[in-house]
C-alpha cells in the first residue's frame, strides 16, 4: 500500500511462474531410443527381404527338379502335335490334345511333346495352372527365346502366357524337330534355374553381410 498527495493507492505484487507461464518446452524423446527403433524396423525389413529369397531359392530347386524330370519323359518317349500319348482301357495308344488333357489322368504315359512333359512332372494333367507348370515353362521360353544370362521374366500376363506357351508348342511340332533337341533345351532351361538361384543366392548373401552385427528380427 502507497500513500501519495493525499490518495491512498494499493499495489499489488503478483509472484510469477515462470514455469508455468511460459511455454512449455516439446518434449523429445531421447536419441538412444530413437536409434533403437529405427534399427528394429530395419531388422524386420530384413527378415522379410531374406525370407521372400529363401522361398525364391527352394521354388528354383523344385523347378530345376521338375525341369529335370520333364527330360526323363521327353527321353521314354517324345511325341509332336498333341500333349500326351498313353494307354487307354483296351491297350490301345491314344493322344490327348491341352483340351483333352485330363483324359490321361491315371492312365500309363508313353509319350508327351515338350509342355506336356512339363505338366506331367510338376503333377499331371490336374496341375496344368499350377504355378510349378507356369513357372517352369517360363523357364522354358526364356531358355528357347532370351539371351543366356538375362534376368528372368516371371508371371506375365495371361495372354502372354498363353502366347508363350503356342511358342512352345509350334516350336516342338515343327518339321525336322527331335527329341534331342526338345531335351537340350529343357537342360538349358535348368541351366537357366541355376543362375537364377545363384543370382538370388548372391543377392541374399549381399543382405546377410550388409546387416551383420544388426539383430534380425522375426
Amino acid at each position: 500500500m502507497k500513500i501519495g498527495r493525499g490518495l491512498m493507492t494499493l499495489e499489488f505484487r503478483v509472484q510469477h511462474d515462470v514455469a508455468t507461464d511460459a511455454d512449455p518446452a516439446p518434449r523429445t524423446a531421447p536419441r538412444g531410443r530413437v536409434r533403437r527403433v529405427l534399427e528394429h524396423l530395419a531388422a524386420r525389413r530384413t527378415a522379410a527381404q531374406l525370407r521372400r529369397l529363401d522361398t525364391d531359392l527352394a521354388e528354383l530347386a523344385d523347378l530345376q527338379r521338375v525341369l529335370s524330370e520333364a527330360r526323363g519323359v521327353v527321353d521314354r518317349g517324345w511325341i509332336q502335335h498333341a500333349w500326351f500319348a498313353y494307354v487307354d482301357e483296351r491297350g490301345r495308344t491314344r493322344t490327348a490334345s491341352s483340351a483333352a488333357a485330363t483324359e490321361v489322368a491315371g492312365r500309363p504315359l508313353v509319350g508327351a511333346c515338350l509342355v506336356g512333359a512339363v505338366v506331367d512332372a510338376a503333377g499331371g494333367p490336374h496341375a496344368v495352372h499350377s504355378q510349378p507348370v507356369q513357372r517352369s515353362l517360363d523357364l522354358v521360353w526364356h531358355a528357347l527365346a532370351s539371351a543366356e544370362g538375362s534376368p528372368v521374366t516371371w508371371c506375365p500376363a495371361p495372354d502372354i502366357r498363353m502366347g508363350r506357351v503356342r511358342d512352345l508348342t509350334r516350336w516342338n511340332d515343327s518339321a525336322g524337330r527331335t527329341a534331342e533337341q526338345v531335351s537340350g533345351l529343357l537342360l538349358t532351361a535348368e541351366r537357366v534355374a541355376l543362375h537364377e538361384s545363384d543370382r538370388v543366392a548372391g543377392l541374399a548373401g549381399a543382405l546377410r553381410s550388409h546387416s551383420a552385427g544388426v539383430p534380425v528380427l522375426s
